[in-house]
């Protein structure tokens, strides 16, 4: 077969013998150290290093790699590892067939076998984050079992019961089946971990399943066709479905959200930034500059602020300290309160303010309240504006009792003054929630949530 020849001469440094001569010919007739077998192992190992050196490198130069990223890359560089030793070995063997030779490393290939599988284990956690109670019981099985055969397969060395070594070739011992015991229990593990996941897609959970079933039907191949290396072919197939259906569709759903994101903080600042407002601002400015400079000075400044923060925030992509739009807040409310005088009452009951938010992510909800609420009322209203802690959460509430509306209508509304816009950055930045309570003739209450951090 051609591919035959032209792999042995790719490999004729580890091919000649002491005297220059070619230590075998490549035939179809001869009884060859380097068979067929040898061949086909090696050419999938020599394929499995060139893909996984490739997806290890472009992993390493990632920046801001998520932790399943570099989880990932770990598995990676470990696989590297794993088929550079077997490949090692196939192309020592013809030369160093010994016992001890044959014991050392196929004992490397078990322990690396099963550490593969562990790699992955720690890769789905980290990609799929179940929850504490699942990573903590499945963790304790899956290194209970790994410890285990681990333990074992460096017992065998002694004991034989997997495997042993005979004029150099490896035999099978009474036992072997039981040295892929791990391996069947963390695929299944990890099989367990894909299908119940709530939040991974239908892609993801393929993916991950299709990683576990095809190692698990080649092993059982392979030991039907002993010799040739049907797992590592399959570890090959595998990671690349993984590769393609988990990590780059993950990469892509993020870039995507990413740039939905972007639009969104994008409209919702242009939004701030009325025309109506500047004009009505402004305006009031004018006449108290001739009733009252130094209010009129005031009110600039808060003008000025008020601007500034908005065209800040509209480059910003990270969380604030809350009281940074605290600041925005009372600056905004300052200069509505000169517009309308008697008409808005703000009253502030601030207990926490040592958390983070998305820039402008309440300024706008107050907004709603005042245009959208006090001030479709003749007699205006109160706004209560508060912020405490309840059960390892931040919530900030805006309470008016303003002219309030349907839900039902304003969920049917599509472009309604941001609200979705608000809450889609409160949940995607920091799992925060929102959640909207009106009645029409009685007001509206918003309710923020914000994930309290462990402050170490």
């Amino acid at each position: 077969m051609p591919y035959r020849i032209y792999f042995t001469l790719f490999l004729k440094i580890y091919l000649f013998d002491h005297n220059g001569q070619l230590a075998y010919e490549v035939n179809n007739n001869d009884n060859i150290p380097m068979d067929e077998k040898a061949i086909f192992n090696a050419t999938v190992c020599i394929l499995g290093i060139a893909i996984f050196l490739i997806h290890s490198i472009d992993l390493a130069l990632k920046k801001g790699k998520r932790s399943d990223e570099k989880n990932l890359l770990v598995f990676f560089v470990f696989t590297v590892l794993h088929f550079a030793t077997y490949l090692t070995f196939t192309l020592l063997k013809p030369r160093f067939g010994s016992n001890p030779f044959t014991m050392g490393f196929y004992t490397a290939f078990y322990v690396m076998n099963n550490m593969e599988i562990l790699l992955l284990f720690a890769y789905a956690i980290s990609f799929l984050q179940p929850k504490k109670i699942v990573v903590r019981v499945s963790s304790i099985i899956n290194f209970a079992f790994f410890a285990a055969i681990i333990v074992l397969d460096f017992a065998n060395i002694f004991g034989h019961f997997f495997f042993y070594a005979d004029n150099g070739n490896y035999q099978r011992a009474s036992l072997m089946l039981l040295s892929e015991g791990y391996q069947f229990i963390g695929l299944a593990i990890v099989f367990f971990l894909a299908v119940t996941d709530k939040k991974a897609s239908i892609s993801e959970k393929m993916a991950f399943v299709i990683y576990c079933l095809i190692p698990f039907v080649a092993i059982i191949v392979q030991n039907a066709l002993s010799g040739y290396a049907i797992a590592y072919l399959s570890i090959v197939i595998s990671i690349e479905v993984l590769f393609l259906f988990a990590n780059v569709k993950k990469n892509a759903l993020i870039a995507e959200q990413q740039r939905i994101n972007k639009e969104a903080e994008i409209r919702l600042m242009m939004s701030q930034i009325r025309p109506h407002f500047v004009y009505n601002a402004l305006s009031s400015i004018s006449t108290l500059i001739t009733i009252n400079p130094e209010e009129a000075q005031t009110a600039l400044d808060n003008f000025t602020e008020y601007l500034r923060a908005n065209l800040n925030a509209l480059s910003d992509t990270h969380l604030i300290p809350f009281s940074d739009e605290l600041r925005h807040i009372e600056t905004y409310l300052a200069l509505e309160k000169i517009r309308f005088g008697n008409r808005l009452t703000v009253l502030y009951d601030i207990e926490e303010r040592d958390f983070l938010v998305p820039p402008l992510s309440i300024q706008p909800l107050v907004e709603n309240a005042v245009k959208h609420g006090i001030m479709k009322r003749v007699e205006g209203g109160i706004i209560n504006f508060s912020t405490y802690e309840d059960n390892g959460q931040y919530i900030v509430k805006i309470v008016d009792n303003g002219l309030g509306f349907d839900e039902e209508a304003i969920k049917k509304e599509k472009g309604h003054v941001g609200l979705k816009n608000v809450a889609y950055r409160i949940s995607s930045m920091c799992e925060g929630t929102m959640a909207v309570h009106s009645t029409p003739g009685k007001g509206t209450e918003v309710t923020l949530t914000f994930k309290k951090e462990d402050k170490e």
